[in-house]
């Protein structure tokens, strides 16, 4: 495996809240996200979810805190957990999470993005 250069990889693609799988280790997948908006509440019932901001600052909504999240920080949303995600500018995030999680948990619509697409 080749070092990975995350400013080359979040140049490669515009869409929000679409991740992106840069690296896999162990059955789990590192993915880069552009997210600008808001997302769907959701949770994923198997699995923690990392959220890692690269660029910029989000919040994470859950139903009785929200966390905000600048460059640099990181926050772990525990499973089972129901979350929203939002920014309000265009932040770039890191997630990792093992391979075949999708995006929307149990919450499928019109933002759940297609799994296990490389960048």
């Amino acid at each position: 495996m080749a070092k990975v250069n995350l400013e080359e990889k979040f140049s490669a693609f515009s869409d929000h809240w679409s991740p992106r799988v840069i690296a896999e280790m162990n059955d789990y997948q590192f993915k880069l996200a552009k997210m600008e908006g808001e997302f769907v509440w959701h949770n994923h019932v198997d699995t923690d979810e990392v959220f890692i901001v690269v660029k910029g600052s989000m919040c994470i909504e859950m139903e009785h805190e929200t966390i905000e999240l600048n460059e640099g920080e990181m926050y772990v949303v525990p499973k089972g957990v129901m979350h929203k995600p939002y920014a309000q500018n265009e932040c770039h995030v890191m997630l990792v999470e093992p391979r075949g999680v999708v995006n929307t948990g149990d919450s499928e619509g019109e933002l759940t993005a297609e799994n296990d697409v490389w960048v």
